[in-house]
């Protein structure tokens, strides 16, 4: 859609003509006398009056309806030969000399401050798992919106054809001086720790890789809401985390640095108990792990593992935990069963066996813990204030502020952490990553001082 606010030698006038989009939907709710929308708009999404679709056939129609969900806007409007030569040439020259002169104004003439790379080498795509760059472009697609609609942030889905790690690297130090910032997506472990950790280091742009951090920061604030119930404290709880992939380390590593006390922690991998010693399924990722946890050498499955914990954190697979294995927690225990679609253990199953708190990464169920709550506001916060990189203090900042959007008056053990369309969110955690961008000196130095 063109639109938006033109200045100066364009004129100054607001525009809101309506875009294909928006006649492709209103065509089709003309024509669907069963669909009816949300809202009043034509965006919003159409839906199916028939409660027996499922929402796979949903998305399937509205993907192919609007061929994606995804479309570039324009923020002027070119009308006459003397617009076309102020946004682009001869006019456009001038912009280009400044930024060659100072490339620090790129921030200042350009979409780069505002702009996110959403990248993935479709290797381990949702639940789904290696399914190749095409198969990936709707998921992100679909995160693209996400920072539009909740952050307006602009993003672009970049899928690579290659899951080679040097090539990935390399193509994204190509990518980056477009961009704002990186975020990596749907990268198989254990490639994406090397992969972000690089990228990290090479480029003075944030780079996160959201599987990992954005995983980590969402768990971390549910709870730090479901302790404030129970009344524990984070360094005496005995946890256990199943899956050791690019979220679970992530996680992990997250809860070490906030307090928690490592030689209380278990993890385990489809092997079963990750331990020292151990030459099964490790890595040198797991291999650090296990010399900071498990002091005892337990060894077997998953449940040996359970007995007495109070916390258990799975981003592993679905069905994975019984009854029983919950019914050997510590008393007012914390389940936070986040493997997608089916948790390990179905809210209710861990509710009847004694678990007190439950959180799942459903919609469906209460206490969902969805990255959306996290990248969004992490981003803003990050953007707004040209920022290197994203430190540990500005992921932890994000933790706390989420956790804060709950207040102590709605908390409840089923309300440990807001749901993802609530509207206070991002701009809690975008202005606590901004603080703690500034005091950790990940911000830039003010763009006015440039000019």
């Amino acid at each position: 859609m063109f639109a938006i606010i033109q200045q100066g030698a364009f004129g100054i006038k607001e525009i809101h003509p309506v875009s294909g989009l928006e006649r492709k939907l209103e065509e089709n709710i003309e024509e669907n006398s069963v669909g009816e929308s949300q809202k009043d708009s034509g965006k919003d999404i159409v839906k199916d009056s028939d409660t027996h679709a499922s929402l796979y056939q949903e998305s399937l129609a509205m993907h192919r309806r609007l061929g994606g969900v995804l479309e570039v806007e324009s923020k002027v409007r070119l009308r006459t030969i003397h617009d076309l030569s102020v946004a682009y040439t001869p006019g456009v020259a001038e912009p280009c000399r400044k930024i060659k002169e100072n490339p620090s104004l790129v921030y200042l003439y350009t979409i780069k401050k505002n702009t996110v790379a959403v990248i993935t080498d479709g290797s381990a795509v949702l639940g789904l798992g290696n399914i190749g760059p095409c198969a990936a472009l709707p998921v992100m697609e679909g995160k693209a919106i996400i920072f539009k609609e909740f952050a307006g942030i602009d993003a672009f889905p970049i899928c690579l054809d290659t899951q080679d790690t040097e090539e990935v690297i390399k193509t994204v130090q190509y990518l980056a001086p477009a961009f704002g910032g990186i975020n990596l997506e749907d990268i198989s472990a254990p490639r994406c720790f090397e992969i972000e950790s690089r990228l990290r280091e090479e480029l003075d742009i944030p780079v996160i890789h959201d599987d990992q951090h954005g995983a980590a920061i969402v768990v971390f604030a549910g709870l730090l809401n479901a302790l404030k119930i129970v009344k524990k404290k984070l360094g005496e709880l005995k946890i256990l985390i199943a899956g050791l992939g690019a979220a679970g380390v992530a996680i992990f590593r997250f809860l070490i640095r906030a307090g928690a006390d490592p030689a209380k922690i278990l993890t385990c991998d489809s092997q079963g108990i990750v331990y020292e010693g151990r030459e099964i399924g490790m890595n040198p990722i797991k291999e650090e792990i296990a010399r900071l946890t498990n002091p005892g050498k337990l060894k077997g499955r998953l449940k040996e593992a359970f007995p007495g914990t109070d916390l258990f954190i799975g981003v592993s697979a679905g069905g994975t935990v019984t009854e029983d294995m919950v019914r050997s927690m510590a008393k007012d225990a914390i389940v936070m069963a986040m493997a997608n679609p089916t948790p390990e253990i179905m809210p209710d199953a861990a509710k009847r066996a004694g678990a007190r708190i439950v959180a799942t990464g459903r919609s469906d169920f209460p206490n969902q813990l969805n990255n959306c709550l996290s990248f969004p506001g992490v981003f803003k916060g990050a953007l707004g204030t040209c920022a290197r990189k994203i430190t540990p203090e500005m992921e932890m900042a994000a933790a706390y502020a989420l956790a804060n959007v709950v207040s102590v008056g709605e908390l409840s053990e089923d309300y440990i952490i807001p749901e993802p369309l609530d509207k206070h969110v991002v701009p809690a955690v975008a202005k606590a990553v901004a603080n703690a961008s500034l005091e950790s000196c990940a911000a830039r130095r003010s763009l006015e001082d440039d000019i």
